[in-house]
């Protein structure tokens, strides 16, 4: 199951974010108690006004090569899991998803 949905403007990417990481990076894909996929990423950033969000952003736009400005946080911006939105061509974000997931990179 991948842990992202493709809309008619992009991709919704589900995450499991944890701050205060050593360093910043991708460990793949994660699959919930309910079921649900999520990719796990870390960063080294504070969760501390919304430090670590935007360093989780920054990570996805560079995995993802996409602008940071072409990625919203939709949902969780206080929690670990997170919901951002990723505008661009759905074909081929859902393509370069796929090959994060599998190398966790």
């Amino acid at each position: 199951m991948p842990a992202f949905t493709p809309t008619t403007t992009g991709i919704r990417l589900y995450l499991r974010v944890t701050p205060n990481a050593g360093r910043d990076g991708v460990d793949g894909v994660e699959t919930r108690d309910n079921g649900e996929a999520v990719l796990r990423v870390r960063v080294a950033a504070v969760p501390d006004k919304g430090k670590a969000n935007v360093a989780a952003i920054a990570l996805v736009a560079r995995a993802l090569g996409c602008p940071r400005s072409s990625i919203t946080l939709v949902s969780g911006e206080t929690a670990r899991f997170k919901t951002l939105l990723v505008t661009g061509d759905p074909v081929e974000l859902a393509s370069k998803m796929v090959i994060i997931e599998s190398s966790g990179a």
